[in-house]
């Protein structure tokens, strides 16, 4: 099993169909001042395996500030039944609603684990200022 790929996004979810639908990816914030908590974050993560990963499965995220300190750890299980036709890899998708503390600014990484072994991380850039919205243009006819 491995990652394909994993984002941070505004909203997520799995269709009817299975298909995952992302809305609003990012990987840069900015909040008015420190402490802040960035909230109802989506973390998308795309699993990717094959009929030798069926069977039980740990996650384990970690998030951790500019410092290198980790202001949490969260993990769970994932149950990976066989797949409907084994010559296909299997998507596997993930999403966790997380709220994100954030102490300093500075460049924050979520780390991602599965069954224990590092498997990759995510960046996200945390600045302060009000953010500056541009105006749209208008067509007149």
């Amino acid at each position: 099993m491995h990652i394909s790929f994993a984002v941070f996004a505004d909203a997520a979810n799995l269709s009817q169909e299975g298909k995952l639908n992302i809305l609003g990816v990012f990987d840069a914030v900015q909040v008015s001042a420190f402490p802040s908590v960035h909230p109802r974050t989506h973390l998308v993560v795309r699993l990717k395996g094959n009929v030798d990963d069926v069977g039980k499965h740990s996650m384990t995220l970690r998030w951790l500030n500019p410092s290198g300190d980790e202001l949490w750890v969260s993990g769970g299980e994932l149950n990976v039944g066989a797949p409907a036709d084994p010559s296909f890899e299997m998507d596997l998708p993930v999403i966790a609603l997380i709220d994100l503390p954030l102490s300093e600014p500075g460049r924050y990484v979520m780390q991602l684990e599965v069954d224990g072994e590092f498997e990759g991380e995510l960046p996200l850039l945390v600045t302060t200022g009000v953010p500056v919205m541009q105006q749209a243009g208008a067509l007149y006819s």
